[in-house]
């Protein structure tokens, strides 16, 4: 049986931004706010071209129940509703917004009224809050539990695993008081008895401040744990809090367990409290190319470029550039690309650092297997890749990995793994979309037939 386990690797912390404030930057030129943040459905827009648009206001709707509603960061008019590239390589919708520096609050934002479970959790899908650790989950999805008795456990990410993100560091250090707020506001409406905060133990400021406002509150602790990525992973969490295993294909809810990023507990709370949806990111900016490293407060939309700006630009060239951690992160083309609900950093390295090593041949060592959270088998899945075998593929539970990169990390042949294993579970997507297919198509020709059959008769 494939278990998390307390494997993983050491990884480079460099958490430089970690004491530093965030700061926020001036309101750009544009924003151009993206339709599909999040994991599901893209949102659909409500505004058209030539529209004016405020703060917080409403400029795409959800588009489906797994979907999440899109407002707008920025006061201005709305220059554009057109398709742009996403770093997946996938064209999607987006709205350009033209600012006008005001900044004006859209005149009918006010505090949800929130009596019962179920107004809770429609408070939290209107908020646009989705999973803003980086997974991009919307969180009224997660929330919308039939049988409240499942949960036995909410479980408040503050791991932040990866190396030079620290957004979730000025989260657990800034905004406790929101912190504190969510925390109630889960306890109350959805009845849960135990709330663990897991933070790592390189962050010693965080779990002192954290016991603090825990001290304050019935059933909640924190929980100081190893400094070993990918800590953070959901069913790695669930396992290293409460010894839990969630069940091959099922999820966090079959082990008990809510997961919800420190970060979204907070802007959670600030909307219940306010009624200002999720308009801006505390976003890193880190990397060897960097000039002057931050955390900075950015309006969803503005480019990351303009983030480079504000932290004096590039000290040399930046020849690869990443939203999110070197570990998970996904690399971008150009630094056009926008900032998004769940950009909790976006780095960019120098030549040395974004150069990858030429891989040799696997040697055996075992080292990827050793290092594996789940315990799967990388160089195998490469191997079964390879010979595009994917009933091999399937034995081998490769669409059980996460992708965190443990494997390619440790792979002392320096082998592309990770890449391997993102790319098997493409394969065995696409056999599986061919024999669904295949079976709809026969049970077509099966229905003609009896039509034909019942039309003779």
């Amino acid at each position: 049986m494939f278990l998390p386990r307390l494997h993983g690797v050491h990884v480079p912390h460099r958490k430089n931004t970690a004491g530093m404030a965030p700061e926020r930057m001036p309101v750009p030129a544009t924003v151009t706010i993206p339709m599909s943040m999040h994991i599901g459905a893209p949102a659909e827009p409500v505004v058209k071209v030539g529209d004016t648009v405020k703060v917080g206001q409403l400029i795409a709707r959800t588009g489906g129940f797994v979907s999440s509603p899109v407002y707008s960061s920025v006061s201005g008019k709305v220059k554009k509703v057109d398709d742009m590239l996403m770093s997946s390589g996938r064209f999607m919708k987006a709205i350009t917004v033209e600012t006008d520096g005001e900044q004006a609050v859209y005149e009918d934002i006010k505090a949800p009224e929130v009596t019962d479970f179920q107004s809770f959790v429609d408070a939290v899908r209107d908020s646009g809050v989705v999973g803003l650790g980086g997974a991009g989950f919307p969180t009224a999805v997660k929330l919308a539990v039939k049988d409240l008795s499942q949960i036995e456990a909410v479980i408040i990410n503050g791991a932040e695993c990866e190396p030079y993100v620290t957004s979730d560091t000025r989260t657990m250090l800034d905004e406790v008081p929101w912190m504190e707020k969510g925390i109630k506001l889960l306890q109350k409406y959805l009845q849960v008895k135990r709330v663990v905060i897991g933070i790592e133990k390189n962050k010693p400021r965080c779990i002192e401040v954290l016991k603090g406002m825990a001290a304050n509150l019935q059933g909640v602790e924190v929980m100081a744990l190893p400094p070993l990525y990918p800590q953070g992973g959901e069913k790695v969490l669930i396992y290293n809090t409460t010894g839990k295993i969630v069940p091959e294909g099922k999820l966090p809810l079959d082990a008990g367990a809510i997961v919800m990023n420190c970060t979204t507990l907070a802007a959670i709370a600030k909307y219940i409290e306010t009624g200002m949806p999720l308009v801006e990111k505390v976003v890193t900016v880190d990397g060897s190319a960097v000039k002057e490293p931050k955390n900075v407060i950015a309006p969803i939309g503005a480019s990351m470029q303009s983030l480079f700006d504000f932290c004096g630009g590039f000290k040399s060239e930046a020849r690869k550039v990443l939203y999110g951690g070197p570990m998970m992160g996904i690399a971008v083309p150009n630094t056009d690309f926008p900032v998004m609900k769940n950009t909790n950093a976006i780095l960019a390295f120098d030549e040395k650092d974004a150069t990858l090593p030429e891989p040799t041949a696997c040697i055996r060592c075992g080292s990827c297997i050793d290092a594996c959270p789940l315990n799967l088998m990388p160089a195998a899945i490469e191997a079964a890749y390879n010979k595009r075998n994917v009933d091999k593929l399937r034995e081998l539970h490769a669409n059980l990995c996460m992708e965190c990169g443990c494997c390619s990390f440790v792979c002392p042949a320096k082998r592309m793994l990770v890449q391997t294993n993102k790319l098997a579970k493409g394969l065995i997507a696409a056999d599986n979309a061919a024999k669904k297919a295949e079976a709809d198509r026969k049970a077509r020709e099966a229905a003609e037939k009896a039509e034909k059959e019942a039309a003779v008769k």
